[in-house]
C-alpha cells in the first residue's frame, strides 16, 4: 500500500481567501487517500509561512521522517513550493531517495508516465528560465565591467574589505599580502609560504588554513596592483594597490620561469598607459 505524507501549508495573505484553510485542505487530501487507497503516514502543516523559501518546521520534519511515507501529497503545487528553484531540488531529492509527488488539482503523479513526462517539460521550462536569467545577468555584469568599471560585488579579496566606496585596504591583511609577494620575488615556494602563514594562525579571509592554491590565487590576482578583473576582462580600478606593478609583473615572470611555460591562470595586465595609472594609485 502506498504510504502518503499529506502537506498542506496556508500564509497570512491566504488565510482569508476561500479554500485556502487548513482544514478544507486536510480534507481533501484525506478523501482523496481514502478514494486511492492510500495509507496516510503523517500529516504535515505549516501555517503562516510562505512558500518562497524551505525554512518551515513541518516541511522540514516531513523530509526528517522520510523513511515512514512513499509519497508527498498536497492539494495544489504552490501549496508546498512558489519557488521553482526549490520545487526543482525537492523533486531531485525525491527522486534519489525513491520516493514519489502527487499534486491533486494539477493531477500530477510522478509514479505514472504521464505524471513523470509532465515532470520532465517543467523541469526542462524551469531550467529555461533559469538559464535565461542567468545570460541576461552574465550580460549585464560583463556590460558594466566594459564600460562603466567598478567592483561588480561578491567577497573583498583578503587584504581589503567592502565599503559604499569600493574596496578599502585593511591593513591587519594587508601586511600579509606584501609579505606573500615579497617572499615569492625573494625566491620561497608558494607551498612554504602557506605553511608559514598556517604556523603563525593567519587565516584567508573566509578563516580557513591556507594552501597552495590560496596562495597562487593572491599572487595572479591583478587586484593587488591597482586593478579589476571580470571573467576576461581586466580594467584600472579606483581603489589603492598593495604592491606595484613592477612586483606583480615580476612573480608573473617568475611564475611562468619556473613552470617553463605560460599558464592560463596568469593574468596579464591591459596597455601601458593603466599600467601607469595604477603606478598612480600607489
Amino acid at each position: 500500500m502506498n504510504r502518503v505524507a499529506i502537506y498542506s501549508r496556508v500564509s497570512t495573505e491566504d488565510q482569508a481567501k476561500e479554500g485556502f484553510s487548513l482544514d478544507a485542505q486536510k480534507d481533501r487530501l484525506r478523501a482523496y487517500c481514502h478514494a486511492k487507497g492510500w495509507e496516510i503516514a503523517g500529516e504535515y502543516v505549516d501555517e503562516g509561512h510562505s512558500g518562497r523559501d524551505t525554512k518551515r518546521p513541518a516541511y522540514q520534519r516531513m523530509f526528517e521522517e522520510k523513511d515512514n511515507w512513499d509519497t508527498v501529497l498536497v492539494i495544489k503545487m504552490d501549496r508546498i513550493h512558489r519557488n521553482s528553484k526549490n520545487f526543482m531540488e525537492m523533486m531531485d531529492d525525491l527522486k534519489e531517495w525513491g520516493k514519489e509527488f502527487s499534486s491533486m488539482q494539477e493531477s500530477l503523479d510522478t509514479s505514472t508516465a504521464m505524471g513523470r513526462f509532465v515532470m520532465d517539460i517543467i523541469q526542462r521550462i524551469a531550467q529555461l528560465e533559469s538559464e535565461q536569467i542567468g545570460e541576461r545577468v552574465y550580460m549585464g555584469m560583463k556590460q558594466k565591467a566594459s564600460t562603466v568599471g567598478g567592483s561588480l560585488g561578491g567577497y573583498a579579496p583578503f587584504g581589503y574589505k567592502s565599503s559604499e566606496n569600493g574596496l578599502q585596504i585593511s591593513e591587519e591583511n594587508a601586511k600579509h599580502v606584501r609579505r606573500i609577494f615579497n617572499d615569492y620575488i625573494n625566491g620561497k615556494t608558494m607551498d612554504q609560504i602557506a605553511k608559514e602563514l598556517n604556523s603563525e594562525d593567519v587565516t584567508t579571509q573566509k578563516g580557513g588554513k591556507w594552501t597552495l592554491w590560496s596562495i597562487r590565487h593572491i599572487l595572479h590576482n591583478p587586484v593587488y596592483c591597482g586593478f579589476l578583473k571580470w571573467d576576461e576582462i581586466i580594467q584600472s580600478g579606483n581603489h589603492v594597490p598593495l604592491v606595484d606593478v613592477e612586483a606583480y609583473e615580476k612573480v608573473q615572470e617568475l611564475t611562468m620561469q619556473k613552470t617553463k611555460r605560460p599558464l592560463k591562470h596568469i593574468q596579464r595586465l591591459p596597455g601601458e598607459r593603466d599600467a601607469n595609472k595604477a603606478r598612480g594609485l600607489s
